[in-house]
């Protein structure tokens, strides 16, 4: 999912140097201790780069190491320097690009309650069945439906339902793995 944004203007590179601002999908194996997420975030904050996306498990539990997902956005020296800076962190055995070694599988599951009754109801079922979502609660007045996809897919469901009664989302934020036989 290589997008490319509008062009930026970056302090990264000389004096009205322009380059387009890309969404990039990092994969970091860290070990599974406190405070390591605490660094990375740290790491971020910091130096004054946006977290789009962050999602964090234990992935081996008997070597106790975590993958922490995350997707950025930045010029593409930005996710350099944030791929380089990230590899000098002492926890991290790993980083990853997912986006540049190829089209990296990414899934989201987001929870989306929508009220309505009438036609509104009936229409947000139909919709839902389109999506392949689940009812997960339901009473007289709403739904909870569960949607699992790709980013942009559950944005779309997320734009339809808003006009049907939108009430409240939660999500996962991504996960992601790269495709072939390259171990995370």
């Amino acid at each position: 999912m290589n997008m490319a944004k509008p062009l930026a203007k970056s302090h990264y590179v000389g004096p009205g140097a322009v380059q387009a601002v890309v969404s990039r999908t990092l994969s970091v194996l860290v070990d599974n201790e406190p405070g390591v997420l605490a660094r990375v975030i740290g790491l971020f904050s910091g130096r004054g780069y946006n977290i789009d996306s962050l999602t964090v498990t234990e992935t081996e539990h008997e070597k106790h190491l975590s993958r922490i997902t995350i997707v950025t956005r930045g010029t593409p020296d930005v996710i350099e320097q944030i791929k380089h800076q990230l590899e000098r962190l002492v926890p991290i055995h790993r980083v990853r690009d997912l986006t540049n070694e190829g089209v990296a599988l990414e899934r989201e599951l987001a929870l989306i309650k929508v009220s309505g009754k009438g036609e509104k109801r009936i229409e947000a079922l139909r919709i839902a069945e389109i999506f392949r979502a689940k009812v997960v609660d339901t009473s007289t007045e709403h739904f909870v439906f569960e949607v699992t996809g790709k980013p942009s897919k559950i944005e779309e469901f997320i734009q339809i339902m808003t006009e049907l009664g939108l009430v409240e989302v939660s999500r996962t934020g991504i996960a992601a793995i790269g495709r072939g036989p390259v171990s995370s």
